[in-house]
């Protein structure tokens, strides 16, 4: 049972990060609305379910429609922008469908989110919490379109900070590094259909990069999810929040994004294993 009065919306609850982190809201009392696009899993249980597709405008205004009803005219303490969706592989060879899907996910998406509950964060005083990526700030190669949608959205989470804080309104940004959750592998499985699609001649080129790159993506380290639930548990709860959370192995990237881009793009490609490849042709 909730023993504090503050209400929170997460959107893309019902797996990895989103799941987690409407764990430890619950756990604090926090009432939790609980996003997602299909009927609440049961590992949900405790929260409020709310159907939510962030890409369709009519099903985000149903539920600001319903989770204003629920609190009546209490409006809602914090809005959790954790939806997303991973689009890889050369970038040259993304269909412009899985392109969109990246923007309407990680970036439409949000930004619909945000307009239709600002009305509810006024009255709560709340806050905007939204999750980008390290590839924000660097982009990586074969990994274009989630690179360009989280810059965006770092950079809208940037503006809008400034835009509401005449109403005393905070806008945080958290920025989760690898994290072992299911979406890699999604997003694995979708490059490889898209590649399967393509054509075969085109692929060939790439061939000896993807290899390299999945190698070297094979020793990285992903980070348990508990190490971002502090850190959105903390943006969420916090007093006086900071304005960038970054965990994990992410905060490599944010020291090698201080480099020169030169020795960012040559370290970039060494670690990934470019740097001796060769041009086919």
């Amino acid at each position: 049972m909730s023993t504090d009065s503050r209400a929170v919306l997460i959107t893309g609850a019902s797996a990895g990060i989103g799941t987690a982190v409407t764990h430890a809201l619950l756990e604090r009392g926090i009432t939790v609305y609980a996003g997602t696009r299909r009927p609440a899993p049961a590992q949900l249980a405790g929260a409020v379910p709310v159907t939510l597709d962030v890409t369709d405008a009519d099903s985000v205004s149903a539920a600001a429609k319903q989770i204003a009803d629920q609190q009546g005219g209490r409006g809602l303490h914090a809005v959790i922008n954790n939806a997303g969706v991973i689009v890889q592989g050369p970038l040259e060879l993304v269909p412009e469908s899985e392109l969109r899907r990246q923007f309407e996910v990680n970036v439409y998406g949000p930004v619909r989110v945000m307009q239709a509950f600002l009305p509810q964060l006024r009255l709560g005083q709340g806050r905007i919490i939204n999750v980008t990526a390290p590839t924000a700030r660097i982009a990586v190669p074969f990994a274009a379109p989630i690179s360009a949608s989280k810059a965006a959205l770092a950079s809208l989470t940037d503006a809008a900070r400034l835009e509401l804080a005449q109403w005393g309104l905070r806008v945080v940004e958290v920025v989760p590094g690898g994290t072992a959750t299911e979406i890699f592998a999604k997003a694995e499985q979708s490059a490889a259909d898209a590649l399967a699609a393509a054509d075969p001649a085109r692929v060939a080129l790439y061939q000896s990069a993807l290899a390299a790159v999945a190698t070297a993506s094979a020793k990285q380290r992903l980070d348990p999810v508990d190490t971002v639930v502090r850190a959105v548990v903390a943006a969420t709860l916090s007093p006086r929040p900071k304005t960038h959370y970054v965990t994990g192995n992410a905060r490599a990237f944010a020291v090698v994004a201080r480099l020169p881009l030169g020795v960012r793009d040559r370290l970039l490609a060494r670690t990934l294993g470019l740097s001796t490849l060769k041009a086919t042709r």
